[in-house]
């Protein structure tokens, strides 16, 4: 304990040096202010045993607002490790266990309240706040639940409601280091004992705060300085029209038109449409262009067979690929058809002669694409003083 009370004596010298150094010189701050602060330090929480062996490391950070040089709030968040300690005729222990405290704190600044200045280099504010407190990792006070009727094991939810105060001190425009001493009450249990009534624990800690709103000047001499430098510093503009140059891509609508054709071979003697792949062709074919008109002509090798039955089987091959177009989805009005027999070859060699022969026709729209010079113009303020 000896430590602890050294501490605390190191905090205060710290907090008196700061102050001696802090120059009151007729600033304020501008707010609403935020700031966010971190805090280290040490806690106890209260209970029939020697309070003395039960202090801990203990840490916090928070951020918030003063929202007028007197009315600030922050959320605080708190947590480490905690002891508590049994002691009777028989046996004599200690147990480890951690905690976490989040509170919404309402901040009163003595100083700004009662005195007739907004900025002091040394502040002291009143705490008060509520939130919640959790509290876990219990098993050495669960062990002994023998002892300890009431020592938890799965975690603990608890109340939380404080009452405080805090020393802060000006070290620069936007830091300062503070001394804060506060006391929570919390659900009773919370130290795994039954007192009926709440808990009580002592948080002292030392931090730093760091301000996000800058001081001001608000001095006569200083709005004067200020009032000087506008009048030297006064800027002289003008207007010109300015022609810029760029590069435009313009496009001309025009017809573009597209051909495709497909050969569909048989063997001797054979009608029937196989051609699946050249069907999906198609089918592409006339999705992507429009009008599309689509002609069909079928033939049959002249060395097989004879001119009558060759006629029959040319005009079952054309007959059978239309069909397999408008089953298809092809209309039948854009479809014409023919067929040759024998008495026309389209191809030299003998067996191809035994062929159907598809030929679409389709056109859309395109654009032709050309690069071109163009200007505009362009109002320019330029300053010459």
């Amino acid at each position: 304990m000896i430590r602890i009370k050294n501490l605390f004596v190191v905090c205060l010298m710290i907090l008196v040096a700061a102050a001696a150094h802090a120059q009151d010189n007729e600033k304020t701050i501008s707010y609403p202010q935020l700031f966010f602060g971190a805090q280290a330090g040490t806690q106890v929480t209260f209970t029939n045993y020697n309070n003395w062996e039960l202090f801990t490391p203990t840490a916090s950070f928070s951020f918030g607002s003063f929202f007028t040089p007197v009315v600030g709030a922050r959320l605080h968040f708190n947590g480490a490790w905690n002891k508590g300690g049994y002691l009777d005729n028989e046996e004599d222990f200690r147990y480890k266990y951690k905690y976490f405290t989040s509170d919404i704190d309402m901040m009163v600044n003595m100083m700004t309240l009662f005195g007739k200045k907004n900025y002091y280099p040394v502040n002291a504010y009143l705490i008060g706040g509520i939130g919640l407190n959790y509290a876990w990792d219990n098993d050495e006070a669960f062990a002994h639940q023998d002892k300890l009727l009431l020592a938890y094991n799965d975690g603990r939810f608890s109340h939380n409601a404080r009452i405080g105060a805090q020393v802060d001190c000006n070290i620069s425009k936007h830091v300062s280091i503070n001394l804060e001493v506060v006391a929570n009450t919390l659900k009773d249990r919370f130290n795994s004992k039954f007192h009926s009534k709440g808990d009580w624990q002592l948080v002292g800690q030392l931090g730093v705060t760091y301000k996000f709103a800058a001081k001001r000047d608000k001095s006569k001499a200083g709005k004067v300085k200020k009032a000087e430098r506008d009048i030297e510093s006064a800027e002289v503009w003008e207007t010109r029209q300015d022609t810029i140059w760029y590069d435009d891509v313009v496009e001309t609508p025009k017809d573009a038109k597209g051909s495709a054709t497909w050969t569909i071979f048989y063997e001797v003697r054979e009608s029937d449409f196989k051609a699946n792949e050249q069907l999906a062709e198609i089918g592409a074919f006339l999705k992507n262009w429009s009008d599309c008109k689509v002609e069909i002509k079928s033939y049959a090798d002249a060395k097989t067979g004879n001119a009558e039955l060759n006629m029959n089987l040319s005009k079952e091959r054309m007959e059978k690929a239309v069909k397999a177009l408008t089953d298809a989805g092809v209309p039948a009005s854009s479809i014409s058809s023919n067929y040759y027999g024998d008495t026309i070859q389209p191809f030299a060699e003998n067996d191809k002669n035994r062929v159907t022969i598809i030929i679409a026709n389709g056109q859309k729209d395109a654009k032709d694409k050309k690069m071109v010079k163009k200007f505009k113009t362009k109002e320019v303020r330029y300053r010459v003083k």
